[in-house]
């Protein structure tokens, strides 16, 4: 699925971005870009969802409030398949695909097995080691760099390797029960203390498995924490994006914009999302994120 029309005449290179659900983009954010998405999917009982497509993650804490029990799995091979015969069929010559950390998902693997057989597509496929807008930021960029003549190879070899590497998410969520029970609590610490309200903040581990990194006590304590974060990466850099995101908090990421936008006024970048229905899965209702993307 793409928002992408047939002119080329910008991406002479022919490139086209590939990604999964869990990018987390906007139609708005994807609209005249050569952006792909495969869906992940949600399994609920006998039924079987394709995230973004029949399922919202506002489905999702609708089903878990109603204590539904859910679980996710990779794309199809056919639906991989499908989609590089879309890429192909519109013209494309190369794929740059980046997926959700190969910590919580095979799809990465899955895709870089099915591109290997392409006889017709050039593709270099990147484990993200990321999740959520953070992926999202990773594409966004580099069709900034593709729109400013960056070659393929400049691309593949060096230019997605460092947004990986330097592109820095992190979140608070309400409830470690769902990462408990889709067995995706990799190293994040348990805590007993929702009597005392304490939130764990979350990133990733350099292995692409979710790791704690902070806790704070109490939802007002969580917007501050994120900007620390943030502050900390930032610290002897000049050029950077940002991206917040929310997973039903929508009102708490728009004060979160407003006070990141003032403390970071220069970066380049600034882009906000909506968690998907597999993260969604994951962790549940009430997520806040933010997200740094160092581009020095």
């Amino acid at each position: 699925m793409s928002t992408q029309g047939p002119n080329l005449r910008r991406n002479p290179q022919r490139i086209a971005l590939l990604t999964d659900s869990c990018a987390d983009l906007t139609a708005k954010q994807r609209k005249g870009k050569p952006i792909f998405v495969l869906p992940l999917k949600i399994r609920c009982g006998t039924d079987e969802f394709s995230d973004g497509v029949d399922l919202t993650a506002q489905d999702v804490y609708r089903m878990q409030a109603a204590g539904m029990e859910m679980h996710t799995s990779l794309p199809d091979g056919g639906d991989v398949d499908a989609v590089l015969d879309e890429i192909a069929a519109a013209g494309f010559e190369k794929v740059l695909a980046i997926h959700l950390s190969g910590g919580l998902s095979g799809t990465y693997n899955l895709v870089r097995l099915h591109a290997a057989e392409r006889s017709d597509l050039e593709a270099a496929v990147f484990d993200s080691s990321s999740g959520s807008l953070a992926i999202g930021s990773m594409l966004l960029q580099a069709w900034e760099d593709i729109l400013a003549g960056m070659t393929w190879e400049e691309l593949t070899a060096r230019r997605v390797p460092a947004l990986i590497a330097n592109t820095w998410p992190y979140f608070s969520i309400d409830t470690l029960e769902y990462l408990q029970k889709g067995g995706r609590i990799g190293k994040v610490t348990a805590l007993a203390g929702t009597m005392l309200n304490i939130k764990p903040v979350i990133g990733f581990a350099p292995d692409g498995q979710l790791v704690s990194v902070a806790k704070v006590r109490g939802r007002k304590a969580v917007q501050p924490k994120l900007e620390q974060l943030l502050a900390e990466k930032l610290r002897g850099h000049a050029r950077y994006n940002l991206a917040v995101a929310n997973g039903g908090a929508p009102d708490e990421m728009a004060e979160l914009g407003k006070r990141l936008r003032a403390a970071f006024p220069n970066a380049e970048n600034f882009w906000e999302g909506e968690l998907d229905a597999t993260l969604s899965t994951y962790i549940g209702a009430g997520v806040l994120g933010a997200c740094i993307q160092l581009l020095d």
